[in-house]
């Protein structure tokens, strides 16, 4: 029955393009962008969004709590249904309720356990139906899940580092703004209306600091508003596009400090999904392609896709990785050997560990870096917002005595 994939590729100009292609099959969608004289880098079948009448979304959290649930249960010789009706009815989150119900029909039906998995991509990701598989194919499924369980709570706490360093300065300058356009909007209008009173030609600073005022509060503030707006909103549609994400993604990584952070994100990311992939049994080529997709940074995607593509051509894998700007000499070298001894999976992890302690620093830098740069910007503004203010004051007790 024919599909609709969607899919990504280079054309032999080089540029990235992207869209849709109804096929019976991935390798169909493949063979018909190549007679189009396009690369594809991502072919990925369409899937429609699931729909949940109450009960939420499912969070990373109620998945781990399933997953080594269910782990314990399987080591202890529950067979397969048996488990996943017994969790079915005790889980609190009850979209994964109806989820893992809709899947033991499935298994009962004759599905494997993966297979069903791959019915529900909004809750189960195809990395792990995909270790799910392995782990099927292996009779070790109890331990692919304490490594998925495992993986996904290194994964929580990866995201919640970068969440803290974004939000953290966010929220710091956003109270420091916050602070100087209610001292323009508000203060300065009463001395303004002072100074009226006084007559003669006020101090240079202080002009500048009334005609500020009166341009935020007036029309000028609710222009700045409005490109403030008009900016989110054009940022949020280009990023809906290919070219778009890859431009901004480029970008956020030339960044000075914010940069590096995510950089050392995205290493992590890297090492740690495909080195629990390829110590679950997941071929190397399948393990690339399920970490391109989850790596969330477009500039490392392409990098991650023409090292899968120069490793069909039948290149280690090291060799690709150092080619590709975006993964550090040291990781790339550590891989090699990796390689080299046939302990790849354990050096991933290796690295990925060191990266994680690596953000853990990158957090602590920039957080540290944030606070007297803000500083200096609301005690300079701050105090040239008040001496403007005084200096009239003072011209007028000069004046007096």
């Amino acid at each position: 029955m024919p599909v609709t994939f969607q899919w990504s590729g280079k054309t032999v100009r080089g540029t990235i393009e992207s869209g849709e292609s109804v096929a019976n099959s991935k390798d169909e969608v493949i063979a018909q962008l190549k007679r189009k004289n396009i690369t594809p880098t991502i072919v990925t079948e369409k899937v429609a969004k699931a729909r949940f009448a109450f009960g939420g979304k499912v969070k990373e959290k109620d998945i781990v709590v399933f997953t080594r649930q269910f782990a314990t249960m399987i080591d202890a010789g529950l067979p397969l249904v048996q488990g996943l009706d017994i969790l079915s009815s005790q889980v609190e989150n009850k979209a994964l309720a109806r989820t893992l119900t809709t899947i033991k029909s499935d298994v009962e039906a004759g599905l494997t356990y993966a297979d069903a998995l791959r019915k529900h991509p909004r809750v189960f990701s195809e990395l792990y139906a995909n270790m799910v598989a392995a782990g099927e194919a292996g009779g070790i499924l109890d331990t692919i899940l304490n490594r998925l369980a495992a993986y996904i709570e290194k994964s929580m706490k990866l995201k919640k580092k970068v969440k803290g360093a974004m939000i953290y300065p966010a929220v710091i300058s956003s109270v420091a703004i916050l602070v100087v356009a209610v001292i323009m909007i508000f203060v300065v209008p009463t001395f303004a209306k002072m100074f009226a009173t006084l007559g003669g030609t006020l101090p240079l600073p202080t002009r500048i600091v009334m005609g500020l005022s009166n341009f935020l509060a007036g029309a000028g503030g609710l222009m700045i508003l409005a490109f403030i707006i008009a900016f989110i909103v054009f940022i949020k549609q280009v990023r809906r596009t290919e070219k778009g994400k890859a431009v901004i993604d480029s970008f956020l990584l030339k960044l000075p400090v914010f940069g590096i952070l995510l950089r050392k994100v995205a290493v992590a990311k890297f090492t740690r999904t495909m080195g629990t992939l390829v110590s679950s049994g997941v071929p190397i080529l399948d393990g690339l392609e399920i970490t391109a997709k989850t790596a969330g940074n477009k500039v490392v995607e392409y990098a991650i896709m023409d090292v899968r593509q120069a490793v069909t051509e039948g290149k280690t894998l090291a060799e690709p990785l150092s080619k590709a700007k975006v993964f550090p000499p040291m990781v790339t070298h550590m891989i090699a050997v990796g390689e080299s001894t046939g302990a790849l999976d354990s050096m991933l992890s290796k690295i990925a560990d060191f990266y994680d302690d690596e953000v853990d620093a990158a957090v602590g830098n920039l957080t540290a870096l944030m606070e007297p740069m803000l500083m200096v910007f609301l005690g300079t503004t701050i105090g040239f917002i008040v001496t403007a203010m005084y200096l009239p004051i003072f011209k007028l007790i000069t004046l007096v005595k």
